[in-house]
This record gives structure tokens, sequence and C-alpha cells, in this order.
């Protein structure tokens, strides 16, 4: 989630509730400050992914089985790291600081603004809240047979010359406390 200032490293002295806070913890510095413009930067490439992406502003969340005209995918897939859809028993586990979720572009149910079907590309997200990196496996061929990296927040500014690209059965190191976002290519 982000949050006005967020983009200029507001950090609010790490107070969350600082509402009623009218001092430096709570205002934003307005001030084009060159240690933060690389967060802005990183910022606005998000801003730009929603934008151009529906699959990341449905106006119905998902509800987690195949829709028509999705190819037969569910239009969400949870995933363990080894890159197996997670189960129930899997949501009980203590170790659900890493999964990741597969966002099936075929699958958006709500039509555009003159009633034709909306479609995206089909994106993989990677999520690591472990102190460590963690490896994940990049699912079977079925949800894809090329991924490439779009964003990582561990490296929040990639060149385009530094593409990556994974397909089924490779695994993608994903850094600590960090989160990265593929999209499929074919």
């Amino acid at each position: 989630m982000i949050v006005a200032g967020d983009e200029r490293g507001r950090t609010q002295g790490g107070n969350n509730n600082a509402y009623c806070q009218d001092n430096e913890i709570s205002w934003i510095d307005w001030g084009d400050r060159p240690e933060n413009m690389f967060l802005a930067e990183f910022v606005a490439h998000l801003s730009e992914l929603r934008r151009e992406h529906p699959v990341f502003r449905r106006r119905r969340f998902f509800i987690g089985r195949p829709l028509r005209g999705s190819g037969g995918l569910d239009d969400l897939v949870w995933l363990q790291p080894d890159g197996q859809q997670m189960t129930d028993e899997d949501w009980e586990a203590g170790f659900a600081k890493t999964l990741g979720v597969f966002l099936n572009g075929q699958g958006i149910p709500d039509p555009d603004q003159r009633g034709q079907r909306v479609t995206d590309d089909s994106f993989l997200l990677f999520f690591n809240a472990h102190f460590e990196a963690v490896d994940f496996t990049v699912p079977s061929q079925e949800y894809g047979e090329s991924w490439t990296v779009t964003v990582d927040t561990h490296a929040p500014l990639m060149d385009a010359a530094e593409e990556r690209s994974f397909k089924p059965g490779e695994t993608v190191e994903v850094e600590s406390r960090s989160l990265i976002v593929l999209r499929r290519a074919f």
C-alpha cells in the first residue's frame, strides 16, 4: 500500500498512527530531495503498471475458479514457493510468510464501458516476508511458457538491459522482505 508522501521517503519515524500529530512526524516534505528520487520513479512505475493492466484494477474480487473464456485456469491461484497450488492445510501452517499468486488476465469478469470483454496479460506475484531469501519455483507450463520480471522491490529501478526471464520449473530467488512480479511472455 502506498500512502501520500511514501514516494518521497516519508517514514513518520516508524509511527503508523500519526493522524493526530501536527508536527514533523506527519508532515510531508514536498522538497525535491535527490536521495528519494529513485523512490518517486519506482512509485511512478507501479502506478503505470496498474493503469495499463486491468487485472490490477478489478471492480470485483477474484472467485478462485475458472471463468468462461479464461483458458480453464482459475482467475486467481495461490501458490506455495515450490510452485504447487496451496491447500487449506497450507494456509494453517506457520510458514505462510512466503507465497505466490497467479493473476489470470483472461479471467476478468467485468466488461468495459462498451460491454466488451476485458482481457489482460497474466501475472505471477511472489511475496517473501521472511528475513532470508527464498527460492520460488515457476509453476507448470499450463500457467505460461515464459515469464519476465516486471517489478522487483529488491532492485526497484531495474534497467531494461537487465531483463530477466524464467520458464516453468526454474527457480526465482526472492530476497528477504521483498516482492517480485512476473508478466507472462507467452
